[in-house]
């Protein structure tokens, strides 16, 4: 069915309530969405925590697992759009209402564009209430430390890098076990009692309608992490969340004459400031969320991490398609990507052995070449950095290969003759210092960025 006629057949989606249970060692959630003539959907979350807390009278407890219920359910409303979503849990003031329309409408452009859905921030949903307002008690619970969310790529390995030292009273954050992740934790020095795992179960009934043909497509999981991320600081008392999302991250995958689509929407600085603001205004936990690394750029991040030892390159996995095998897949946009932020750092070979791929001979990587420089208008629908950076560290990696009478991959060769190489070539030789000022960094943690990741190689 289309994405109208789906709308017709199932026009209300529902948000029922959650419950809370207080395990000895965990806090237990379950959800109750239901798209009303489809099916109901129960996703469950578990999250580590001790000792076991009292829900019923913890106003922030509340609003928070409110509120990770209102990240969870985009992902059950897309499968038929429904124009109505009921909140029967809660009630939020319009301005609230217009942060949530405004999060999921940003963070479904990827899914309304590729599913060829038209449609407005005003007219894709309406959210009404039938339940009380949650209480607005502000915690005032001592709290210190920090959380950092760590997905096995290189940037949060650099995040735990550059926070060497300051460790102590850290912990590590993930959703799902993943190899990569554990270890990356552990090389750091954070022992495992400190690294949270969170367990976020799937509803089988939407993988059904997936298979059934309903509506599919990504959504915003960075503000899953985000809403999780704060929820598990607030339950071991920690003040911050420090994540790992660049400048980069906020460059438009698509770029249309009525707007902008973003598949990193959720990682973006938009989302970033948008988020504090509605933790200050209305789950009032005082918790810090911001990313230690958004002055910078892919480029910087990946020149940082090639100098740090060979056991971060060992462990470090970014590929979505081989995530549940925690495994580079070594034919997709985000594996292309990743070797050639690499190339002007680490020798190509070493690049092809740790991706275990060589990526800028396959042919079949051109589109996705094409894509990630701009030769196409469409970025890949991948986490990736910016076209800028992109042709910079191919020009790098060209001098650097020619210098070193090495053989250009045949990727390289294409593009070492092509336009853009002759467009990107000067300013590539100047590239490396840039710093973006929107950032929520303190002066102490700018001055540590700046300090570890762009002045000593500017002085190399």
């Amino acid at each position: 069915m289309t994405f109208s006629e789906l709308r017709k057949t199932h026009p209300v989606f529902v948000y029922h309530g959650y419950t809370i249970t207080a395990e000895p060692d965990a806090l237990a959630l379950e959800y109750h969405f239901s798209i009303e003539g489809l099916c109901d959907f129960r996703p469950q979350w578990r999250i580590p925590c001790t000792p076991p807390i009292a829900p019923e009278s913890d106003a922030a407890l509340q609003r928070l697992v409110f509120s990770l219920g209102m990240t969870e359910l985009v992902s059950y409303w897309k499968i038929a759009c429904s124009p109505t979503v009921k909140v029967c849990c809660g009630c939020l003031t319009p301005a609230q209402t217009d942060w949530w329309k405004r999060l999921y409408f940003g963070g479904l452009g990827e899914f309304f564009y590729r599913n060829g859905i038209e449609t407005t921030q005003d007219d894709f949903m309406q959210i009404v209430y039938t339940g009380d307002p949650l209480p607005d008690t502000p915690d005032t619970t001592p709290k210190s430390g920090k959380l950092i969310p760590v997905g096995g790529g290189k940037d949060s390995i650099v995040t735990l890098n550059l926070l060497q030292g300051q460790l102590d009273n850290a912990a590590a954050f993930l959703i799902n076990h993943r190899n990569s992740s554990v270890k990356a934790a552990q090389l750091a020095g954070i022992p495992d009692t400190r690294i949270y795992e969170l367990s976020r179960s799937l509803d089988p009934n939407m993988l059904r309608c997936n298979r059934e043909g309903y509506l599919n497509g990504h959504t915003p999981f960075s503000a899953i992490v985000a809403f999780s991320a704060v929820l598990t600081a607030y339950l071991h008392d920690l003040e911050s969340v420090i994540l790992s999302n660049e400048s980069s991250a906020s460059e438009a995958t698509v770029s249309l004459s009525a707007a902008e689509i973003n598949h990193q929407y959720s990682k973006s600085y938009a989302f970033e400031q948008d988020f504090a603001a509605y933790e200050r205004d209305f789950l009032r936990t005082g918790i810090r969320y911001f990313s230690l690394l958004r002055p910078l750029t892919e480029y910087q991040i990946a020149r940082y991490f090639a100098s740090l030892p060979v056991a971060y390159h060992e462990i470090f996995r970014s590929c979505n398609a081989g995530a549940k095998q925690d495994a580079w897949c070594g034919h997709c946009a985000k594996c292309l990507f990743v070797a050639i932020i690499l190339s002007p750092f680490l020798p190509y070979p070493e690049v092809c052995r740790l991706l275990g791929a060589d990526l800028l001979n396959d042919p079949d990587m051109q589109v996705y070449f094409d894509g990630l420089t701009g030769a196409i208008p469409n970025k890949p629908f991948e986490c990736v950095g910016s076209r800028t950076e992109v042709n910079i560290a191919l020009c790098q990696a060209i001098t650097r290969m020619e210098q070193a009478k090495e053989p250009l991959p045949l990727l390289l060769q294409s593009y070492r003759n092509s336009p853009a190489f002759a467009a990107y070539w000067k300013s590539a030789q100047q590239f490396g210092s840039e710093w973006d000022s929107e950032h929520h960094l303190s002066d102490a943690e700018a001055a540590l960025v700046r300090t570890r990741c762009i002045e000593p190689f500017l002085l190399s």
